[in-house]
């Protein structure tokens, strides 16, 4: 992708659920929305919310569904209205479907965006202009670092599971390295296995209820003086 090729890190989006997806084609979509391969990729159900026309249109097709927590309609869980050949609960599992997908075939967007960013220091970083040269060392400056070691982590944890993107974040670790130097691979043969550790730490945590997500409220006092 040429942007990411200058080191331009990427956001794609995606809407799940519009009025002409069905379950068969709804694939084919998200099959060639992350086939573009960007930094990260957002996959958000459509999502009638109150106060705007599609929420009153469908109200008004009888189409809302009265048993949904206000809380729930943020996009990321499951359809708050009736749609013509997908069921709520199948919406839920194709979002999931979704992100799996993307990052089965692409690989975590940390790894995308170490990517992006050796693109443009690469192509960038002998720019006679200063302020082109001095915009991307700093962006390159993690790649030093800690964005290496994360890299060496990642190929850890999906060599066994996802042998195809451990390889290519292999060969990005190896180019960075020699890019960068001894003090680079020293930096992430100190770092890496304590973040290996950290990384297994939380999953342990989350598997156990540990969450980031913070409680959801609705405060419907009126402020107006």
């Amino acid at each position: 992708m040429r942007l990411r090729q200058h080191g331009i890190k990427l956001l794609g989006s995606t809407i799940v659920g519009l009025e002409h997806h069905t379950p068969e084609n709804i694939r084919e979509e998200i099959e060639y929305a992350v086939a573009h391969g960007t930094d990260f990729h957002q996959f958000m159900l459509y999502t009638p919310v109150p106060g705007t026309p599609l929420f009153q249109q469908m109200q008004n097709e009888g189409r809302m569904l009265d048993d949904v927590d206000l809380a729930d309609i943020h996009g990321q869980f499951k359809f708050n209205f009736q749609h013509a050949a997908i069921s709520r609960e199948e919406s839920k599992r194709l979002l999931d479907w979704a992100f799996r997908f993307d990052f089965e075939r692409n690989g975590p967007s940390l790894f995308r965006i170490c990517d992006t960013i050796f693109q443009g220091w690469m192509r960038y970083k002998d720019h006679p202009d200063a302020r082109v040269r001095q915009r991307i060392a700093n962006e390159a400056a993690k790649l030093r670092t800690t964005y290496d070691a994360s890299l060496w982590v990642m190929e850890k944890r999906l060599k066994k599971t996802n042998a195809a993107v451990a390889l290519r974040i292999r060969e990005l670790r190896h180019e960075i390295e020699h890019e960068f130097g001894a003090a680079t691979r020293l930096m992430r043969a100190f770092t890496g296995p304590i973040l290996l550790w950290t990384s297994k730490r939380e999953d342990h945590q989350l598997a156990n209820g540990k969450t980031y997500e913070p409680p959801t409220f609705i405060d419907r006092r009126n402020w107006a003086v």
